[in-house]
């Protein structure tokens, strides 16, 4: 009986010297070509925590179904000086439980999550040759090649997605002491757990036959499923199905429901319909006779479709906003890919949450405000609640009112029979997200202050008051102290909502594009149904750190958009599948800093009060461009008061109000 067949629950584990020599010599082998030394202290190196996080989401739907798994096998080997370990397909952990004592002394080794054990980090290991074999191993004691790892015993098990590809290990590992025979097989049936999960979830939406020769068995881990389209063609089927029909998943790619059952999917449905009974028996291309039972769901998706790998993680599909498409995650953790002025506004968002500190977020259109908003959310207090935004440029000013506050039936001319509940309703007990509060309607404001104040909402033509409870968080990018000396926003309202002001960077300042545009690509790839990973050629990636990207992540997820539907098999885009307005930026981007070092250049034997006068009025008008002639942003940016600008630069005529920040 194969491994990569069908993994049977009472097999039990072979002892390590029992283990066939060949794949262990192989596995050293390989070890020595990797340029490994056995005495060598082996590679330590662990991801970030943001760098893992990205990780763990990449493989969240891995995770979801591996990690309670896992809590149940911990429950039967507790207490025995070991631990369990989920690795994704490359080896690199993402999830440990365990031992508390063990598990500090396999952090020594960096046994431990965000550390890789693929063969070419940590030589033979039972995670990493698992892997390059595609079969369960254990690799005991001094098999281990690097000297330091000898002290474990290591039991993997490759984990397959319905589609017969790794996705990931599980492994247990403990004292090579206290190695014990049933481990193997503890594990085999935990991942055979993981695996019928995964399938069931992928095929949520086909017709499903579960099936044993015994009756017993069924909805046990030893019933074979196998997955049609509802006109009986073959999708997939888990590995005990593959041993019992004895045919590999890609032997069985070639038939249908009726090659393999003797039966049609019209009859098979009709039967499982009107039977009575708790199974059908069904008649196999062999002769044999199995038990059945059938699950039939029509797929929302165009038939024929091909449903998400598991790997990637399928997410609900986000709004048509670019700040969703800059990362596409929930999570504040999940925000902090590398970047510092990010990880400074997640610090400080995360030291007020829950605290009823309202937040405006500040920052140019596109640099993902409202994903940060959504973040917040998820993790705070009201996670539970529902989070409405509204954004107040995109509302005519005639209507906004009506949707903040909502209306009773015949407040005006064109209201619904029955009125409506206002966004500040519908958001009670969770999170209001008003995006772009500046364009809000200055007379509107005054409402919204006296709804802050007595936490009452008052519908449109309605003379009751109703109690209200929510969390506000406002973002815009304008300049609301510019706002409020024009006398175009409220000095009161301002004050009242900006508990904490954070300011979210633009793209082009950003440490972490590489990292981001990874995570984009990976749901731009689920989205377009691909299986092979998109990624960017080199020289593409040298221009995307050029570019100043002046629509932020809105410009940057339109691009890498268009350029995921172009790509060819390979999955690799190039300077051909971008579009020819990018060149534009990119050029604008390159004969802005040509002028900057220029200036520099060019000033070079001026005296060094001259040459330091001049770079500063440079610096300062180039502020000046890139906000519109926008004098509070610009000081904002460099770090100067206003006032100092109208000193440097006599021609800019000062506003209403002239003040520091």
């Amino acid at each position: 009986m194969r491994d990569d067949v069908h993994p049977a629950v009472t097999q039990t584990a072979a002892r390590s010297d029992d283990l066939p020599a060949p794949a262990i010599q192989k596995a050293h082998e390989r070890s020595e070509t990797f340029g490994l030394c056995a005495s060598a202290r082996p590679d330590y190196e662990v991801l970030s925590n943001a760098g893992l996080e990205l990780q763990r989401e990449q493989n969240r739907v891995l995770c979801a179904h591996a990690t309670p798994v896992m809590e149940t096998l911990h429950e039967q080997i507790a207490d025995t000086q070991s631990m369990i370990v989920l690795t994704n397909a490359e080896g690199l952990i993402l999830h440990s439980v365990g031992d508390d004592d063990f598990l500090a002394r396999a952090e020594k080794v960096a046994l431990r999550p965000g550390a890789n054990w693929a063969e070419d980090r940590q030589g033979t290991n039972a995670i990493g040759t698992a892997l390059a074999e595609r079969c369960a191993m254990v690799v005991h004691g001094d098999q281990h090649y690097l000297a330091a790892n000898r002290f474990l015993t290591c039991s993997s098990v490759p984990i397959l997605d319905p589609y017969g590809d790794a996705i990931g290990v599980l492994d247990v590992t403990g004292d090579y002491r206290s190695y014990h025979q049933h481990t193997m097989a503890l594990a085999k049936m935990s991942v055979q757990m993981i695996e019928n999960h995964l399938f069931t979830t992928t095929f949520h939406e086909t017709l499903r036959v579960s099936f044993h020769s015994r009756p017993e068995f069924l909805g046990t881990l030893m019933e074979g499923i196998v997955a049609f389209t509802c006109d009986g063609r073959f999708l997939s089927a888990n590995r005990s199905a593959q041993f019992q029909l004895g045919m590999s998943l890609a032997g069985l790619r070639a038939h249908t429901l009726s090659s393999l059952f003797q039966t049609t999917s019209a009859q098979l449905i009709d039967r499982a319909r009107v039977s009575l009974e708790p199974h059908l028996m069904l008649n196999l291309s062999s002769g044999a006779v199995v038990c059945a039972r059938v699950q039939f769901r029509r797929p929302s998706l165009a038939e024929g479709s091909r449903p998400l790998a598991v790997r990637e993680g399928a997410r609900t599909a986000p709004r048509e906003d670019a700040s969703q498409s800059a990362v596409g995650l929930s999570r504040l953790s999940y925000l902090d890919t590398g970047d510092p002025q990010v990880a400074a506004v997640i610090a400080k968002v995360k030291r007020v949450i829950g605290k009823d500190i309202p937040i405006l977020i500040n920052g140019e259109t596109g640099t993902g405000k409202e994903l940060l908003a959504q973040a917040i959310h998820n993790d705070s207090p009201r996670h539970a609640a529902p989070f409405v935004a509204v954004n107040c440029a995109s509302i005519p000013e005639t209507l906004i009112e009506s949707e903040l506050f909502g209306y009773e039936e015949g407040a005006f001319t064109g209201a619904r029979r029955k009125g409506a509940v206002g966004k500040l309703l519908q958001a009670n007990g969770g999170t209001l997200f008003l995006d772009e509060i500046g364009d809000m309607p200055y007379s509107l404001q005054v409402r919204l202050l006296r709804v802050l104040q007595e936490r009452v909402v008052n519908p449109l033509g309605s003379t009751r008051s109703i109690a209200v409870d929510v969390a506000i968080i406002c973002a815009t990018h304008r300049d609301l102290r510019e706002m409020i000396a024009q006398n175009r926003f409220r000095e009161d309202l301002y004050y009242r909502l900006n508990g904490l002001v954070v300011r979210l960077p633009r793209l082009s300042d950003r440490t972490d594009l590489a990292i981001v545009i990874q995570s984009m690509l990976l749901r731009e790839s689920i989205a377009c149904g691909n299986r092979q990973p998109l990624h960017v050629a080199p020289d593409v990636m040298a221009m995307f750190e050029q570019c100043p990207w002046p629509g932020n992540f809105r410009q940057l997820g339109n691009l890498l958009r268009t350029a995921a539907a172009m790509v060819d098999a390979d999955g690799e885009i190039r300077r051909e599948h971008l579009p020819d307005d990018f060149f534009d930026d990119l050029r604008c981007g390159a004969s802005q800093r040509s002028a900057v070092n220029a200036s520099s250049a060019g000033n070079a034997f001026m005296p060094e009060n001259a040459r330091l006068q001049e770079v500063t009025v440079s610096v300062i008008a180039a502020a000046l461009a890139r906000h519109g002639g926008n004098v509070s942003a610009a000081a904002r940016e460099l770090g100067v008061s206003r006032n100092t600008i109208y000193r440097k630069m006599p021609g800019v005529e000062p506003g209403p109000a002239v003040d520091d920040f």
